[in-house]
């Protein structure tokens, strides 16, 4: 079988994850500090907080920033469903917003079409590692005096005019799951440029206890949402080479680019945009409009019965469940249409040039 996702684990990082596990410290210790260092250089700010996972620092940063009841967010629904949750966590309201059809990052205009005396925040995701549109982001944010998140969960590397993703807002999160350009297995990291937001978050992090707290005085409700060192050193031997990580990942995708282009089926991902360094997260397709969601869902079956990785991205959340049992679904007619006909194909970084063949030949067998 042919996976979607696979984690890019060599010898060395496994050498550098053994010798932590012979060391005294395994939370809280330098390798720690030394990713967190590596990815705040890397963003061009001066904090970072590594933390459990991406759920947590999005958590966190709703928590720090005093977003909490009565609060509106604005949110992309064509996201993973943890941005609005934690969003719910804190008792505020997420506000879904529609998607551009061609980037499918948040619609600048229908931005500030959905803005209200009770928004707060906006939360832009960098989809699939696609940069949004900051220049008309930061300036409804500025206009209206909102405080702007990035979610760079699957977007490190990324950039747009020349600037990393996550330098932008007043705070942004990476994520490391194993499906994402670098792993430590479970993290994620909260960067910003406020001392005393990141100061808050490490206390928040660590049960609610800043440095002049002892280990049992605990100065305000906080989580655990503590990373062991394990995962900090393999996050960081991964990112020291994330640029040929980067390149190897451009490599498959320009492969999948040039088979299917031409297919008057599909739909695929921009590769080249003006300003904007796309960091590869996923490589993701999308049925002409003539196909239907049934259509998709079958075809994702019959990849799958051919041993060939495949899934659907993503499941918007104002359609979740969770979310049409809380309130009554907006109207979002270019997520849904969008959703209804996405493939996510096999996307690795050793993703070989047979295995891009076999995936491309059994798609478009289906297709024709």
């Amino acid at each position: 079988m042919i996976p979607l996702s696979a984690p890019d684990i060599i010898e060395s990082d496994i050498e550098a994850v053994a010798e932590v596990l012979r060391s005294p410290r395994l939370s809280l210790g330098s390798m720690a500090e030394a990713f967190e260092q590596a990815i705040a250089k890397h963003t061009g700010v001066d904090h970072a907080v590594a933390v459990s996972s991406g759920t947590a620092a999005l958590h966190l940063c709703i928590r720090a920033l005093n977003i909490d009841a009565g609060d509106e967010v604005l949110v992309p629904s064509f996201t993973f469903i943890a941005v609005a949750n934690c969003i719910r966590y804190e008792q505020a309201t997420p506000v879904f917003v529609d998607i551009d059809p061609f980037t499918l990052n948040l619609n600048p205009a229908k931005l500030e079409a959905a803005i209200t005396p009770r928004t707060r925040a906006i939360i832009v995701v960098h989809t699939f590692g696609v940069p949004a549109d900051m220049d008309a982001i930061q300036q409804i944010a500025a206009k209206h005096n909102l405080i702007l998140i990035e979610d760079a969960c699957e977007a490190i590397g990324a950039e747009y005019k020349a600037r990393p993703a996550g330098s932008f807002g007043h705070a942004a999160v990476f994520a490391f799951y194993p499906n994402k350009q670098i792993t430590t297995g479970e993290g994620g990291m909260v960067v910003t440029r406020d001392a005393a937001l990141a100061n808050r978050i490490r206390a928040l992090r660590n049960q609610g206890r800043y440095p002049s707290d002892d280990w049992f005085q605990h100065t305000e409700l906080g989580y655990n949402y503590r990373i062991s060192e394990i995962n900090c050193v393999l996050g960081l031997r991964q990112f020291q080479r994330i640029d040929s990580i980067l390149q190897q990942r451009e490599r498959v995708a320009r492969a999948y680019h040039q088979r299917l282009a031409n297919h008057p089926h599909l739909l695929l991902p921009p590769t080249d945009l003006s300003h904007r360094r796309i960091s590869w997260f996923v490589y993701l397709i999308r049925l002409a409009a003539s196909f239907t969601r049934h259509h998709r869902d079958t075809i994702l079956r019959q990849l799958t019965a051919s041993g060939i990785g495949c899934g659907r991205y993503f499941a918007p959340i104002h359609l979740q469940p969770a979310y049409t049992s809380w309130r009554t679904p907006p109207s979002l007619p270019i997520t849904e249409h969008v959703a209804d006909r996405t493939i996510a194909l096999p996307f690795f970084n050793r993703l070989s040039e047979s295995q891009i063949q076999q995936v491309c030949d059994t798609l478009t067998s289906l297709l024709d």
